[in-house]
């Protein structure tokens, strides 16, 4: 016996939009008063370095709790039941990579992007270039998959809004977000972001318990009961054992090679505040990812499969419908302005990662060759982020209705095949070389591509082929170790002797942090 479903949920809602108004109106505030201290290129890139590692923690969780992770994983869990977990498990096992790899050599050998790294003892410009191409894929593909979730859920939410204006309104006020305030008024719009977010899922998690008696075991129980013990099994949405590795895989090594969140680490003064970013933030997701377990489960049981799937086949409707069965429409307001402001602050990251890879890393490093005034710069960076924001919002336009969840996942892939292999490499390995990282970076970012474009993903689920050329779902069990053996290959046939000298310097640097920005 399923409830029939008596939601407000795609009529208009005053709480919701009062919430949304009130959410806008004080991250502009934060951007106007960000503006004013945002006058160098440290301070637009950087915050001037000015930023705790508390406060860059939680600026890291807001910037990775996207509304994948919020509406989709919790939608997931309620349509798929346990396999739900791998997206948590496979987005949460990066943090610690991050933490003993990659947070303290990047504070202390790079400036403002991951490509300063790589370069620091190869050659600038075709890593520059490279690295550009890596991090610009990524940050693409992630934005279609934000933009076009943004537009979807705002004309849920917001029914006197079409989709149009809907990707209109996240790209203007995202534009003004960086534009103005940098990553200052990013990082503090974050931080608010995440403050909302896990407030709001703890308070979901805890009306849904309520209902079972503050017993996770009886919800799981009422689960098993209602649709059988499978959804308590893995094997309802990963069927083949070599996908689960290579999501695994995609999701991990990733999280370690997104450029948004490898420049957050620069807004630290030192390499112990970035170690204590990622702690903090580990914390912070991995507390979240318990929650939106439960939340999945809460509205499996509370709300039902059937009449989640009547609004979102996918389920990515659940955790609002759950919200507004546990705690009436005012409830609902406020998690929908949550899930808004969610998509709000993971594009203005990742617009201002874009903005940075364009005037630093081609502009300054490649086309001016280093030698390039503060006031050029940031103006480059500000022409970058406006770009940025018309090519989001013209993609956003240009994927409506398209199925685009496979984005996140081949965002995933690029930033695991191209960009991580040659960061980690140039951290660890001292015999790489330039064409070594170059050629790795290039065979990870096509491979990842070309293998997702003929997966089941696009040819069986979007073109409705019989058959896929490739068998897995994701491509990162093929293109990670292709793009280290590239990397590793190359390097074996073009000794690198400056590379290899500079090694030693590279090694101090990294552990003492001596002469670090």
């Amino acid at each position: 016996m399923f409830l029939q479903v008596t939601t407000s949920l795609g009529q208009i809602e005053p709480i919701s939009i009062i919430m949304f108004f009130m959410f806008v109106g004080i991250t502009m505030y934060i951007t106007y008063w960000a503006a004013k201290k945002t006058k160098t290129t440290s301070e637009f890139y950087a915050a001037g370095r000015s930023v705790t590692g508390f406060q860059n923690g939680l600026a890291l969780a807001g910037d990775y709790m996207s509304a994948a992770s919020f509406l989709g994983i919790a939608g997931m869990v309620a349509m798929k039941g346990y396999d739900g977990l791998i997206y948590s498990i496979g987005f949460l096992v990066g943090w610690p990579l991050i933490t003993f790899l990659v947070a303290e050599p990047l504070r202390n050998l790079g400036k403002y992007t991951f490509a300063d790294v790589v370069a620091f003892r190869l050659k600038q410009k075709p890593i520059r270039i490279a690295a550009s191409i890596g991090t610009l894929l990524t940050i693409t593909f992630y934005l279609i998959a934000q933009m076009v979730g943004a537009g979807s859920l705002i004309k849920t939410l917001f029914p006197f809004l079409s989709y149009e204006m809907a990707v209109l309104i996240v790209g203007g006020v995202m534009i003004g977000y960086v534009l103005f305030g940098g990553m200052l008024a990013t990082t503090w719009v974050q931080i608010i972001k995440a403050v909302l977010l896990l407030g709001g899922a703890t308070v979901l998690v805890l009306l849904t318990l309520a209902q079972f008696d503050f017993s996770p075991i009886e919800l799981f129980n009422q689960a098993g009961e209602k649709y059988t013990d499978a959804v308590l099994s893995p094997g309802g949405y990963v069927k083949n054992p070599w996908d689960a590795v290579s999501l695994g895989l995609a999701l991990m090594l990733g999280t370690a090679g997104l450029p948004h969140i490898l420049m957050r680490f620069y807004t630290v003064p030192d390499a112990k505040a970035a170690r204590t970013s990622v702690f903090v933030a580990t914390g912070f997701i991995g507390y979240f990812y318990i929650l939106t377990f439960i939340i999945g489960f809460g509205a499996m049981v509370l709300v039902g499969q059937e009449n989640i799937a009547s609004f979102d086949v996918s389920g990515n409707m659940a955790a609002l419908l759950l919200s507004e069965k546990v705690g009436g429409s005012i409830f609902l307001g406020f998690i929908a302005a949550v899930a808004f402001a969610t998509i709000l602050a993971v594009v203005a990251g990742l617009t201002l990662s874009g903005a940075t890879a364009i005037s630093h890393d081609l502009y300054v490093n490649v086309i001016k060759k280093g030698k390039s005034d503060e006031a050029g710069e940031v103006k480059v960076a500000k022409r970058a982020t406006v770009g940025l924001g018309v090519l989001a919002i013209s993609l956003g336009l240009l994927f409506k209705g398209q199925n685009v969840a496979f984005m996140v996942s081949l965002a995933f892939a690029i930033a695991a095949s191209a960009n991580f292999p040659s960061l980690i490499l140039s951290i660890l390995w001292k015999k790489l070389t330039t064409k070594g990282a170059t050629y790795s970076i290039i065979v990870g970012a096509v491979s990842a591509i070309v293998l997702i474009a003929l997966s089941p993903t696009i040819m069986v689920d979007i073109l409705k082929q019989e058959t896929a050329i490739f068998p897995l779902k994701n491509p990162a069990l093929i293109s990670i170790p292709a793009s280290f053996l590239t990397a590793i290959i190359v390097s074996l046939f073009d000794k690198e002797q400056e590379a290899e000298d500079k090694f030693e310097e590279e090694k101090l640097r990294s552990y003492l942090g001596i002469g670090a920005e």
